[in-house]
């Protein structure tokens, strides 16, 4: 076995994989549940599931109990399912340990067992590298900021609807956890019904309290070159919050994505993006053409002096950022005479 994505695990339980040991980890831990759900509802029979699926907890675990439990034969059903959360906490002992280790060195006929854990911050530990090789391995980290909409129109997708680009950032803007935004998904694809297509007003309708401005939005002002508009978006967002220095970090990955589309093409910043933002290439691509690789790189040393007011000047930050918008207008001004 090898460590493996999320998708490719969905697709094996599709093809029919069964059996053996999967680890789950990381921290995004909405999706880690949702893998062992998938893996569970992938072996039992709704009719024989009570008598085939136990779940245990890492940290109230004695190694006797788990190889009691994990060598318990299926009943009337052809597998079993053991989920063992907090798994990690097995790590902390040779005797928890050296039970799991058994478990995945002589997986045990009939039985899919599944560790759910959160691994300590750049561990090595031999116990995790091992289940990471000889189990089926999928790590969920934090989903990032950025991956948020394009995540909720690949989620919308399942439900057999479209959830439009401003939508899904609206949608986005209203908070981080994933299993309220799955139920939000759920809610507007009964509320659109056979329209099959999730607009902001949508959104609005539906969950009530939308951000005025999200900050991809204003990315996109910016790399649009709606200067003006740009500098009146950014009391919104930092009234709502949002800091100087975490937009001009977003700002400067936003310029190196415009540096790529101006020097390869749509294709090369297609290649370059995480999956989940890859519906940007031909957005950001078309950006670009208003770009050239030389104003992308004063862009970027003028993000950079940004950057360094930003953590040491007495300016505060709509200021500094007003400044900014207005030293990039100046430039596009002179490229356009």
């Amino acid at each position: 076995m090898a460590l493996t994505s999320p998708d490719k695990l969905t697709r094996a339980l599709e093809a029919g994989r069964r059996g053996g040991t999967f680890f789950l980890f990381g921290e995004d831990e909405f999706l880690k549940e949702e893998a062992a759900a998938a893996i569970t509802a992938a072996h039992l029979d709704p009719a024989t599931r009570d008598f085939n699926y136990d779940q245990l907890r890492g940290a109230d675990l004695e190694p006797e109990t788990l190889a009691s439990i994990a060598n318990t034969p299926p009943m009337m059903a052809e597998w079993r399912v053991l989920v063992v959360r907090e798994a990690h906490a097995l790590a902390a002992n040779a005797r928890g340990r050296a039970a799991v280790e058994l478990l995945i060195d002589k997986p045990i006929p009939g039985l899919a067992l599944v560790f759910v854990a959160t691994l300590p911050e750049r561990t090595k530990a031999v116990f995790y590298e091992r289940l990471k090789k000889q189990a089926v391995a999928v790590e969920f980290p934090q989903l990032a900021s950025g991956d948020m909409p394009g995540w909720l129109m690949e989620r919308a997708s399942r439900h057999g609807v479209e959830i439009l680009a401003p939508a899904a950032r609206a949608l986005a803007a209203t908070g981080s956890d994933l299993g309220v935004l799955v139920q939000e998904i759920a809610k507007l694809t009964d509320y659109v019904g056979e329209r099959k297509r999730i607009t902001i007003d949508d959104v609005t309708a539906i969950v009530g309290s939308v951000p005025r401005q999200n900050r991809w939005d204003w990315f996109d002002m910016v790399g649009d070159g709606r200067f003006r508009e740009a500098r009146a978006a950014l009391i919104v967002l930092l009234e709502a919050g949002e800091s100087g220095v975490g937009l001009v970090i977003g700002l400067g990955t936003h310029f190196l994505r415009l540096g790529i589309a101006a020097a390869g093409g749509e294709r090369a910043l297609g290649n370059a993006l995480p999956p989940h933002q890859r519906w940007l290439a031909s957005r950001i691509a078309k950006q670009a053409r208003e770009w050239k690789e030389q104003s992308v790189e004063d862009a970027v040393d003028d993000l950079l002096r940004a950057d360094r007011l930003l953590k040491s000047a007495s300016l505060n930050d709509r200021q500094i950022l007003e400044e900014l918008l207005l030293r990039l207008e100046q430039r596009s001004a002179r490229r356009a005479a």
